[in-house]
């Protein structure tokens, strides 16, 4: 279980590099889903099978279609890959960030040892994804309502930004 999940972290800081190099909005969107989908394979091999459920609904059910929709909108002709030069720039500078900033921390985050959530405690009655879930609609709904407007803000200005060359902001001047 230690190398599938040791497996799992790679795959999600290699998905996470692909979106920040970003050579493309189109391999962007390939690089959340990666990162998406192995981040929840990582809550799974936890013991949050129920959040990363909701998480995986959520995170790719919505905010991957605005990202899609912008991404049609914003299409570039030759869109940079993975193999040109700067993106390899970038690859290799967020590699030997992630090598150096690991190899400082290692001892303080407890070296290799992970821990699920229900082995932090005995004799619990329900799992720790639960339990967390009803805190975070009893003490945090107005969390989740500002959430949800900052979301739906984000919507409308991007949306704003891409309406069109000629009509919003990023026309050319």
């Amino acid at each position: 279980m230690v190398y599938f999940m040791f497996i799992m972290l790679v795959g999600l800081i290699l998905g996470l590099m692909a979106v920040a190099s970003n050579p493309s909005p189109y391999f962007a969107a390939l690089g959340l889903v990666v990162a998406a989908g192995v981040g929840c394979g990582l809550l799974v091999g936890h013991g949050g099978s129920f959040l990363s459920l909701v998480l995986f609904l959520i995170y790719l059910g919505g905010m991957l279609v605005v990202f899609a929709y912008t991404a049609a909108l914003a299409a570039e002709p030759y869109p940079e890959t993975w193999g040109d030069w700067s993106v390899l720039l970038y690859v290799s500078v967020y590699l030997l960030g992630i090598f150096f900033v690991g190899k400082y921390f290692f001892k303080e985050w407890g070296g290799l040892g992970w821990v699920g959530v229900e082995e932090m405690s005995n004799l619990e009655m329900i799992r720790g994804d639960f339990g967390g879930v009803a805190l975070l609609y009893a003490n945090g709904g107005i969390m989740l309502v500002l959430g949800g407007w900052v979301l739906l803000l984000t919507l409308f200005v991007i949306l704003e930004l891409t309406r069109g060359l000629s009509y919003g902001t990023l026309r050319v001047v």
